[in-house]
């Protein structure tokens, strides 16, 4: 049975706003690693379009950014979204149904499966199917934008940290 982790970058007052920082060559590499042992990824309509980037090779990229493409381009995704009318290669709409979908999903594959979002992560929250949250802590303060949590959050408890790199730490909670 698949677990579904829900996994950001995070400021220290709870923001996930992509644009306004972003990870180290050695958060980077690590992403890279989870990317390619990853099982698939679930997107919400927005960070789905996003992470689109992914999808066209760009020639200033460096190796690293290379090795996450094809990693990430390979994953099976499942996008969930009404109001898209495609996805683009190696990935699935999902329109309806988003409970009987996921529960499946976890029921037919084995590994660890993405939530990107956090208004997908909040819905499958609120319907007790994400299985882990995963929070990259980042030393900045950023006011405003996206937060982790959607909505309310969850009961959870602390299960693992560690220093990914000199500035970030990973912190990686269950529902309580």
């Amino acid at each position: 049975m698949a677990k579904l982790v829900f996994g950001m970058n995070q400021s220290l007052d709870g923001y996930v706003d992509h644009m306004a920082f972003g990870p180290s060559p050695t958060l980077f590499r690590h992403f890279v690693e989870s990317t390619r042992g990853q099982a698939g990824s679930v997107y919400g309509r927005q960070m789905y379009e996003v992470m689109r980037y992914w999808d066209d090779d760009h020639p200033e990229w460096n190796a690293d950014e290379r090795d996450f493409a094809a990693a990430w381009r390979i994953q099976p995704k499942w996008v969930v979204s009404r109001s898209l009318k495609s996805v683009g290669p190696n990935a699935r709409l999902v329109e309806d149904d988003l409970e009987g979908t996921i529960r499946t999903l976890k029921a037919e594959r084995d590994g660890e499966i993405e939530v990107a979002g956090p208004d997908l992560a909040q819905s499958l929250t609120d319907l007790g199917l994400i299985d882990e949250y995963i929070i990259y802590l980042h030393p900045v303060v950023l006011g405003q934008g996206k937060s982790y949590f959607a909505g309310p959050r969850p009961r959870l408890r602390l299960m693992a940290n560690d220093k990914i790199d000199e500035d970030v730490i990973r912190l990686v909670y269950v529902p309580a």
